[in-house]
């Protein structure tokens, strides 16, 4: 059961349901037919769109759900043709924690030896695709981190995000001790992670956790991609070189991150994208074709 399981039970009301999309299915190396806990789909051109779907559990995160979710991501990522990647959930939950079930038999050495968790950050952390998570209902625990591991995070104003993991004596697992206090400071972050509480929406974008806000899911997902497809009108290259300066930023020092967005600065002239879009700049054309080389 997840951390918002009992309190969503006793809160629920008629959701309306968003406009159908269709869906295209990829095939799971894991069981190798259509996946179980994800839906994918290209909601635009350019866009990959990735949604939990385990809505009795409230997109709880498992280990099944997780091999799932990864092999969507490597397969949006090596598509040429996806330029940008949406995560999401439903309105209800984009993923209420993990699934505690599945957490309760660990022991030290099976965690240890299996390095649990280890495969739920890794892949989202790797990619060249810019990934835009949009966050509804409950983002707890796991969901929480998952959310934080996106380039950008849209959300609704009354999502509930938090680390609550103390409460069941244990922490957070998958980069919320270390993400949270990068984006909030170490006072914030401290007060959140050890008293469990939750925060709003609206507070993680007042915040800067969150890079935008909107009053109701449908305003955000619509949002979200609408993101993305921009992002994916862009150069490839120019899009992935500006993801990896930003994210050295979180790494490096300042010299030595100004260091290295110059290095990959100089890089673009080397590029058929600077030729094609400052040609485009000067002859006044708004539509440059870009190679993506």
């Amino acid at each position: 059961m997840s951390f918002a399981r009992a309190s969503v039970l006793r809160t629920a009301r008629v959701i309306p349901a968003l406009p159908f999309r269709p869906l295209i299915r990829f095939q799971s190396t894991a069981a190798g037919g259509e996946y179980q806990y994800i839906l994918t789909s290209t909601p635009k051109p350019g866009v990959g769109q990735i949604t939990l779907n385990r809505p009795k559990a409230l997109n709880a995160l498992s280990s099944p759900l997780f091999e799932e979710l990864n092999d969507a991501l490597k397969k949006f990522d090596e598509d040429e043709a996806v330029g940008a990647i949406v995560l999401t959930g439903s309105e209800k939950a984009f993923a209420a924690g993990a699934d505690i079930k599945e957490m309760s038999t660990l022991s030290f050495s099976r965690a240890f030896k299996s390095s649990y968790l280890r495969s739920w950050s890794t892949t989202l952390t790797s990619l060249s695709t810019p990934t835009l998570a949009s966050v509804s209902g409950y983002a707890l625990g796991g969901g929480c981190e998952l959310a934080m591991l996106c380039d950008i995070l849209y959300t609704t104003s009354s999502t509930k995000f938090g680390q609550p993991e103390i409460t069941l004596g244990i922490l957070p697992g998958a980069g919320g001790t270390q993400r949270l206090t990068r984006a909030l400071g170490k006072a914030k972050a401290m007060d959140l992670i050890l008293t469990g509480r939750m925060f709003s929406g609206a507070e993680a974008e007042r915040w800067g956790l969150a890079s935008r806000v909107f009053e109701t899911h449908e305003e955000c997902l619509e949002a979200t991609v609408s993101a993305a497809s921009k992002i994916a009108s862009f150069s490839r290259i120019a899009v992935q070189a500006a993801k990896e300066c930003v994210g050295k930023a979180e790494e490096v020092g300042l010299r030595e991150g100004v260091e290295f967005e110059r290095r990959v600065f100089h890089g673009m002239f080397g590029t058929k994208d600077q030729k094609v879009g400052m040609r485009a700049f000067l002859e006044k054309d708004r539509n440059p074709k870009w190679e993506h080389e």
